[in-house]
């Protein structure tokens, strides 16, 4: 069995990073860039920190801001139209999944018109290109969109989130501006950190994780744990500490995928639009405990990565529950709610199908079930 890698072809980190958009643009001859960023971060600004620098180059673009937190089938048909309308060759995505997704989607289709019904890229869809020229400028600490080879779009018709995997979607350059992340409010600093977390922990024990992608996993969570509480407080040092963490889990899960933390939290999003850091952080120390038996000594280490000192004298059964324990420890202590008073009982039964369906399941170190699922459910129930 072979393991493969696939990372952005190009990357920039640090302070002030966005000014490389300008450099890209001219050696790449972008005639018309399409700029997708979300309506909030129109309002505040955000965006116009990249389409100032745009203006001031005289390189013409046109921002695209019909994106829903949990972008729709409707949101990626909408922007395809708005692309072709205005003559765009390339794509400046700026925000957290949601830009990236829809993003992503766009670009993809505008290459392979044969997909326009997004239903149809559910999976891995054949498609024959890569998408649009696209540079991402995430403005959240969490998904890591910006350097995978997913993304996920909601079916509001049917109630449902798909995911997309596809390695022609990857951006073809990620730029990792701290600074693009100070606006960011304390709620969804730790809802996307905690996104991220979820992202390193499932990654590193996935049935697909190996020596690579594990050193990506392990790195990310130590520096999540160092970094996110003061990150919810917008110490610039934290912020840029949760900047390059997160771009560093989605290096890792990105090629070995998830597990059903994901799986359910899709679901939440779906029927009852739960922001899905949130809802990544009250499932993931229940499914660590249903997984721990399936994991080897890995809990070690992610303990470790975590912080808890004396690992090492600890048992096997004491240091899965330090690591369960640290990890819904950091939870709390970033303002993550542990119970979701949306779920109701009699959704159970869809809330659990879905979740088994989902494209995340089967990475999952613990085989599961329609019935298992719904346990899990469970526990988050008021």
């Amino acid at each position: 069995m072979s393991n493969r890698i696939i990372l952005n072809p190009t990357s920039y980190h640090g302070k002030g990073a966005i000014a490389e958009i300008v450099n890209i643009a001219r050696a790449q001859n972008f005639r018309h860039i399409f700029v997708c960023s979300d309506p909030d971060l129109v309002k505040f600004g955000v965006t116009a920190k990249v389409t100032d620098l745009l203006q001031a180059a005289d390189i013409p673009y046109t921002v695209y801001s019909g994106i829903k937190p949990n972008p729709t089938i409707e949101n990626v048909k909408d922007g395809v139209e708005a692309f072709k309308a205005c003559g765009a060759d390339s794509i400046v995505t700026i925000g957290g999944g949601s830009s990236m997704d829809t993003a992503k989607a766009i670009g993809i289709i505008i290459a392979n018109p044969e997909f326009s019904d997004v239903r149809s890229l559910e999976g891995v869809a054949p498609t024959k290109h890569h998408a649009v020229p696209t540079i991402a400028v995430p403005t959240t600490a969490g998904t890591a969109a910006e350097v995978t080879i997913n993304y996920v779009i909601t079916d509001t018709e049917k109630e449902r989130k798909f995911v997309c995997v596809d390695a022609n979607d990857i951006p073809a350059v990620a730029i990792v501006d701290p600074e693009m992340m100070y606006s960011m409010p304390k709620g969804l600093t730790a809802a996307t950190g905690m996104d991220a977390l979820t992202h390193a922990i499932e990654g590193y024990t996935t049935l697909a994780a190996w020596e690579m992608t594990d050193m990506f996993h392990l790195e990310a969570i130590r520096l999540i744990a160092q970094n996110l509480r003061g990150a919810v407080e917008n110490i610039p040092e934290n912020r840029e500490g949760m900047a390059l963490a997160q771009y560093i889990a989605g290096m890792g899960f990105s090629n070995v995928g998830l597990g059903i933390a994901h799986s359910i939290a899709h679901t939440l999003g779906a029927h009852y639009d739960t922001p899905h850091g949130v809802a990544c952080a009250m499932m993931l120390p229940i499914v660590m405990e249903y997984n721990q038996e399936y994991t080897g000594e890995k809990f070690r280490e992610i303990a470790r990565a975590m912080g808890v000192k004396g690992v090492d004298s600890m048992t096997q059964a004491e240091y899965r529950r330090a690591a369960i324990d640290a990890v819904r420890q950091l939870s709390a202590d970033v303002g993550i709610p542990a119970k979701n008073e949306k779920v109701r009982a009699e959704d159970l039964d869809v809330l659990a199908a879905d979740a088994y369906a989902d494209a995340c399941r089967p990475g999952n170190p613990r085989d599961t079930n329609v019935e298992d699922l719904k346990e899990l459910y469970k526990q988050i129930m008021v």
